[in-house]
């Protein structure tokens, strides 16, 4: 029982982390998006502010569906925007374009860790669904050996999560730079543009526990039956 108590515990607390991050972002950026900032700029204006003074003309920006799916296409050269950052001049949406750009601007200078993750996504892709249908083949058919390689599979999940944490911190550090150097904000809207920018990489900090949490469950699992 003391066992079954630390399988769903452990599930509870990932839940837990990830729903906690994922509703700190909203709020904080939710309130933030309802402040103007002083210059009247858009996100789609911001982004292409930095794009092209940094030489990225042929960066494209664009809009996009969804609530904050912004995010750079390095294979296209292209910054999606959520609808809200795209077209709103909130502070919010200066933070979040400027971080998308960031991206960018790491694509066009080689950023080691961009290049690692890109890498690193055909192999997630298929890792993350063969682990499951590796352990779960693994416990039906007690093959120790499968029930391992589904572990490690998983495992590749965890690294590309792992990766992702200096690949955002860095866009975050850059776009706070790029918005103090050029102006687009003033003192008082940079300072809530780095709490927005915060609480969306606390929601990466909080993917990484809780994949740590799920890949120990597992071997705590595995190491039980084998017992």
């Amino acid at each position: 029982m003391d066992s079954y108590l630390i399988y769903y515990g452990l599930i509870g607390i990932a839940f837990l982390i990830s729903s906690l991050a994922q509703l700190f972002i909203r709020i904080v950026y939710s309130s933030n998006s309802k402040i103007l900032n002083s210059r009247g700029l858009t996100g789609k204006d911001a982004a292409r502010m930095l794009l092209d003074k940094h030489g990225l003309s042929n960066v494209d920006v664009t809009e996009v569906g969804g609530f904050l799916s912004d995010h750079y296409d390095p294979r296209k050269k292209v910054v999606r925007l959520s609808s809200s950052n795209y077209s709103e001049e909130s502070i919010s949406a200066v933070a979040v374009a400027c971080h998308e750009c960031g991206h960018a601007i790491q694509d066009k200078e080689n950023y080691l860790f961009l290049k690692i993750r890109a890498s690193l996504v055909p192999i997630v892709n298929i890792s993350s669904y063969a682990g499951y249908i590796a352990i779960f083949l693994g416990f039906l058919l007690s093959i120790v050996n499968l029930i391992w390689i589904g572990v490690l599979l998983e495992c590749a999940m965890l690294v590309f999560e792992l990766v992702t944490l200096p690949v955002e911190f860095n866009a975050s550090r850059r776009a706070l730079n790029e918005i103090k150097q050029t102006n687009i904000l003033d003192a008082s809207e940079h300072k809530r543009a780095k709490r927005v920018l915060t609480a969306a990489a606390l929601t990466y900090v909080a993917s990484v526990v809780s994949t740590l949490l799920q890949i120990l469950r597992l071997v705590l699992m595995f190491t039980r039956r084998r017992n």
